[in-house]
């Protein structure tokens, strides 16, 4: 009895002891998981990091569908479409852009690179969005269409990069609002000499789930606008797929639409 009484003794002490021991490693183990955690959320988002957003919100395919659904008086069903075409030895990416009506996809009347980089130390801005125009535009056409081995090499890309256009610096959002990016051209914008403009002038934001918001315009010497959108940015959001590749889509018949013509039709094409 009593060898048995010393033995359930010794027992229950290592059973304890092993319970404080586990108790201690899972402490350590939370408190440890809990600073990597904490640690991962704190840490600081870097210019790469706000390009690397910034370049896959701009990349894909979009409409402004719903926006010319509200207001057709003021604004087309337009696509935009842009893909990753190179890389450069700094690290900025380059993206192919091309505009086109929804119903005439294959016929872009707008094309360009964009080139995606962070913003340098000194400057008050996130990411640098350069538009350059392309060298042979007809030979990019539907280019991110197309399979990546009939698309055009990363080196012959570069090359054919022509002269810069404009440059957008943009910042990330601050709290509450809906962007996440946002900005503009300097305020004397850039030279531009389409349609009796003297220089045109961009705005663009970048929301959630890749919406992008683009306004350009163009002025004379006087200041007065000459050509581009007057009733707000185009509004650009990912549609499903079903919806852009059915044309007798609900979605993508409007009468309005197709029987309206202004002033305003191809203003936006100055860049």
């Amino acid at each position: 009895m009593c060898t048995d009484s010393v033995s359930g003794s010794d027992s229950d002490s290592g059973s304890n002891g092993w319970c404080k021991a586990q108790g201690v490693v899972l402490k350590t183990v939370v408190l440890i998981g809990g600073a990597l955690l904490l640690k991962r959320l704190t840490k600081a988002t870097t210019r790469c990091d706000h390009t690397s957003i910034v370049a896959d919100s701009l990349a894909g395919e979009k409409f402004s569908r719903e926006q010319a659904s509200r207001d057709p008086d003021s604004f087309f069903n337009l696509r935009w479409l842009s893909c990753p075409a190179a890389e450069m030895v700094d690290g900025s990416t380059v993206l192919y852009f091309e505009q086109a009506f929804w119903r005439t996809p294959r016929k872009p009347f707008r094309q360009r690179f964009f080139m995606v980089k962070p913003c340098s130390k000194e400057m008050n801005c996130d990411v640098e969005l350069n538009t350059y125009a392309i060298r042979d535009a007809e030979e990019y056409k539907n280019f991110c269409d197309r399979s990546r081995n009939q698309r055009s090499q990363p080196e012959e890309v570069i090359g054919d990069i022509a002269e810069q256009l404009n440059t957008v610096y943009l910042k990330r959002c601050e709290r509450g609002k809906r962007c996440l990016y946002e900005g503009s051209t300097p305020a004397d914008g850039f030279p531009n000499t389409w349609n009796g403009a003297s220089y045109c002038t961009s705005e663009l934001a970048v929301l959630k789930n890749s919406e992008i918001h683009t306004l350009d315009r163009g002025y004379d010497n006087d200041g007065n606008q000459v050509w581009g959108g007057k009733g707000g940015p185009y509004e650009f959001k990912p549609a499903p797929a079903a919806s852009f590749s059915d044309p007798f889509s609900p979605l993508n018949f409007n009468t309005k639409f197709i029987a309206k013509k202004n002033e305003g039709s191809l203003s936006f094409k100055g860049e």
